[in-house]
């Protein structure tokens, strides 16, 4: 396991979950269970990340918090609990992975001597080309 995957495992043991209500498939057993998982993770009171990732997770997950910093969702698919709490803790976790996600700097590099020469030859090529559909007087 990497680290992140360490972080995303505390992050769930922080994490509630509550069951309600589910509007999904069900009929009339929707209407008498607690199928629907809800999750609540405190991101402002969280142990499991660093300051400098919090930070993060607090600019890119911005919208999605509440103001008392904390990220509620909600899952529906199933008619099966077990099966809704596996959901909302998968989506959790691409949350956080997308969240914490950091995009490397792209480093620049110059030209391969044969591949301006490729380049030039192609341009010769077009020229000529070009050239050659010319009307001769």
């Amino acid at each position: 396991m990497n680290k992140l995957d360490d972080k995303i495992v505390a992050i769930k043991r922080e994490s509630e979950i509550k069951f309600v209500r589910s509007s999904g498939p069900g009929g009339q057993n929707v209407n008498k269970t607690n199928s629907a998982a809800q999750l609540r993770w405190s991101l402002a009171n969280t142990l499991a990340l660093s300051e400098r990732e919090r930070n993060l997770c607090f600019l890119k997950l911005g919208s999605q918090l509440t103001t008392e910093g904390e990220l509620i969702l909600k899952s529906t698919e199933s008619r099966d609990q077990a099966q809704n709490i596996k959901l909302v803790y998968d989506k959790l976790e691409q949350i956080i992975r997308k969240a914490l996600f950091v995009q490397r700097k792209r480093i620049k590099t110059k030209p391969t001597y044969s591949s301006k020469l490729k380049r030039l030859d192609t341009k010769k090529i077009h020229s000529e080309k070009k050239k050659n559909r010319k009307v001769i007087d």
